[in-house]
């Protein structure tokens, strides 16, 4: 049986949910963060704090980061490169694909084998049910690790190539943030003729309630190519896109958002896909590769 020790490094709000998680298992848990005294709390629950972070890599074998990013992971482990032979960094910072490829090269330059995550939850939902976090990497390594990653989410392993759990993360993040901005924007809409948030959201929720049937609906015809006009057209989508447009200015609102929408649905017209579906768009998109 695999010793139940681990290393959290970066003690911010994630990362203390994490060690908190850890500690609730009964895992005996070291920390390091660069400002010490966020530590504190976990100390007092039997966390041992490092003097550096070389020593925090070299107490256990499996160890956790959760940092900013990943160039936060090379200034803190750069020093501490002595240490890396025969760890396991769990490497549970937001980056692209790509650096998490050059971070899974580094760390084998090193010694270390890497496994990539990208965690689908908020600090309260680690340890919860429902939560989960994406990884890539050695399916082995994955394996050995799997019964501690899953102290703090359900795990979904995507494959070897260290970048596809920062790819499928990165697109969970895309429709997150496009969402909630467009949520933003709605709200200052409102808010420009008196109307507050709590008024229009069960408007607002009751209309994202109906997105996954939209989503599935859309899924085969766009893994298909297919992007018949039979139930949505884009010649209507860009007028009701150029209403909302209408309506931001006249209420002196940024109208940033919509209008990027705007030349994007513009685009699609202008390549002759008037008469098929919205989902055609994404035909636009992929032809700025």
């Amino acid at each position: 049986m695999r010793e139940r020790t681990v290393t959290v490094i970066g003690l911010g709000p994630m990362g203390q949910a994490m060690a908190n998680a850890f500690l609730d298992r009964g895992y005996r848990v070291t920390v390091w963060n660069r400002t010490a005294s966020r530590a504190d709390a976990l100390v007092a629950r039997g966390a041992a704090l490092a003097v550096s972070a070389e020593a925090a890599v070299a107490a256990n074998e499996l160890v956790v980061l959760s940092l900013t990013d990943y160039q936060a992971m090379y200034e803190i482990l750069e020093p501490a490169v002595a240490a890396l032979a025969g760890r396991v960094l769990v490497n549970l910072s937001s980056d692209t694909p790509e650096r998490a490829r050059d971070a899974a090269r580094w760390a084998a330059d090193h010694g270390a084998q890497h496994l990539t995550g990208g965690v689908q939850a908020a600090p309260p939902g680690i340890g919860q049910p429902g939560s989960f976090t994406f990884y890539s990497g050695p399916k082995d390594v994955f394996e050995a690790h799997q019964e501690a990653l899953e102290v703090l989410t359900a795990t979904d392993y995507r494959g070897e190539d260290p970048g596809l759990a920062a790819l499928f993360y990165q697109l969970q993040m895309d429709v997150f943030w496009t969402t909630v901005l467009s949520w933003l924007h709605a709200v200052a809409v409102a808010d420009a003729h008196g109307i507050a948030a709590d008024e229009i959201l069960p408007y607002a929720a009751n209309l994202l309630k109906g997105l996954p049937d939209f989503l599935a609906f859309t899924a085969p015809r766009l893994v298909a190519g297919e992007h018949p006009g039979d139930v949505d057209r884009l010649s209507m989508g860009l007028a009701s896109v150029e209403h909302v447009v209408r309506t931001t200015t006249d209420a002196g609102v940024d109208a940033a958002l919509p209008t990027a929408l705007l030349e994007i649905f513009r685009r699609g017209v202008a390549a002759g896909r008037a008469g098929d579906s919205a989902t055609s768009l994404v035909e636009v998109l992929k032809a700025a590769r």
